[in-house]
């Protein structure tokens, strides 16, 4: 699989108009986005004038080894807003690359050995990139699931209860807290998660 940017203007692909990118995930990005949702992924200090436009298809990588975790489009640049203290991410640069995902993978990314990248982006040529992403196969099925977080927690009422347990999920978080959850209508097939993967709650199972 090879990447090819002869061909192109500004990003853009000869076969449609729409480019076509490669968007390396910076380092440990890829754990950040498995235990969060996002509708968008916003990258910033990218430098060169070769750089995808709005409405390009992104096939975003995650790095050591090289595997395909997700697919979005260009949804522009975002403008610089005040800096949020709850949120490090908030101070947008004026050049800030924001992709908006269409599909995630995070759980279950595809190798992608075979993609020489030139840099944190790297355009393909439309063949190279619909092969990548054909790799994901179709998407899944959705449905319903219950997630539960149980906290036992002291305290002299239950509004003070309530303000601790999100105290207590603001400072512990997905890293440290285990979410319970199984399909809808099928409690006995419950699991942990933690960091993001199936974690064992069970002490007598580790013995």
């Amino acid at each position: 699989m090879t990447t090819d940017t002869a061909h192109r203007v500004n990003g853009a692909s000869q076969a449609d108009g729409t480019g076509t990118w490669a968007v390396l995930l910076p380092a440990g990005r890829y754990d950040a986005e498995r235990l969060v949702h996002h509708d968008t992924l916003e990258l910033t200090g990218l430098d060169g004038t070769s750089l995808p436009r709005f409405g390009d298809q992104v096939a975003v990588l995650a790095d050591e080894p090289p595997r395909l975790v997700a697919v979005g489009r260009v949804a522009g640049s975002a403008a610089r807003r005040p800096e949020d203290p709850d949120d490090p991410q908030s101070d947008r640069a004026p050049d800030t690359l924001v992709v908006a995902y269409t599909r995630r993978a995070f759980d279950e990314p595809v190798p992608a050995d075979a993609l020489v990248l030139g840099g944190p982006v790297t355009a393909l040529d439309a063949a190279t990139f619909r092969e990548l992403v054909d790799r994901l196969g179709p998407a899944p099925q959705r449905r319903t699931w219950l997630v539960s977080l149980d906290l036992p927690i002291e305290a002299d009422s239950p509004a003070e209860a309530v303000r601790l347990f999100w105290a207590y999920v603001q400072e512990l978080g997905p890293r440290e807290l285990p979410a319970f959850v199984s399909p809808s209508g099928d409690e006995l097939a419950m699991q942990a998660f933690v960091l993001g993967a199936e974690a064992n709650q069970d002490p007598e199972e580790d013995d």
